[in-house]
């Protein structure tokens, strides 16, 4: 694996991104929702929290993602430029790497505006760091995941409503297996495995500042295993 490889692919998508209305159009959106609630409980009960901010943050992610990751293979195979990667001398890993990372750097670039709020807080309260630092590492290993099932995910079609539609409900489907409504319908032997499968239990618990190495090694996994399978794919197109 060569990381130049990956550093060039990287920055190509980056720019991709901001040659584009859609990273600013997320931005802004993002930036608007999340401040406008939290400035709500700011205001209206006078909370110096960001518990409440952080407790949203999954479900804003939960569209706008997919709205970033949708585009990233589909319009490679709709535009036919996939072909120009398969038969590059560039490795799959390597292309499927400089993607994520570049999708990440824009997500974390986004979040870094937002610091706003915590700094505001700073000045006129004084809040919870344990709560503000834990709930942008959970944000950040929480965003992870999700870029790496919205880009494998937008690697098995050329649709790109078809990718936003489905990444939403797989997305949607890992952060709610481990709430109480569906626990209590399953049988019990298989509680432990739901709540490990869970994004949204595993966000939870660093959002409130507590790190634990399990739910690091959890995040790890799950974004190495659906990085695994957007390789797979390339592949396997490779191959076809």
């Amino acid at each position: 694996m060569r990381f130049r490889h990956i550093n060039t692919i990287m920055n190509k998508e980056l720019r991709g991104y901001f040659n584009s209305p859609l990273a600013y159009i997320f931005i802004t959106v993002f930036l608007i929702v999340s401040s406008w609630f939290f400035f709500q409980n700011f205001f209206l009960l006078g909370q110096t929290t960001m518990r409440a901010y952080f407790s949203l943050l999954p479900w804003i992610f939960l569209f706008l993602i997919p709205a970033i990751t949708m585009k990233q293979w589909a319009e490679e195979e709709k535009m036919g430029t996939i072909e120009i990667l398969l038969t590059s001398p560039i490795t799959e890993w390597e292309v499927v790497l400089g993607k994520f990372f570049a999708s990440l750097l824009f997500l974390v670039s986004s979040l870094l505006l937002s610091l706003v709020i915590p700094v505001i807080l700073l000045f006129v309260g004084n809040p919870d760091l344990g709560v503000i630092v834990g709930g942008y590492f959970g944000t950040f290993f929480l965003g992870a995941a999700y870029l790496a099932i919205g880009l494998w995910v937008s690697s098995m079609t050329n649709n790109q409503i078809i990718a936003f539609i489905f990444s939403v409900t797989l997305m949607l489907l890992f952060f709610i297996i481990g709430e109480d409504f569906i626990l209590h319908s399953i049988h019990s032997s298989l509680v432990p495995v739901f709540k490990y499968l869970a994004i949204g239990i595993h966000f939870k618990n660093i959002a409130r500042g507590i790190f634990d190495s399990r739910d690091i090694i959890y995040y790890v996994i799950l974004v190495g295993f659906f990085l695994y399978l957007n390789v797979a794919r390339l592949k396997s197109q490779r191959l076809n």
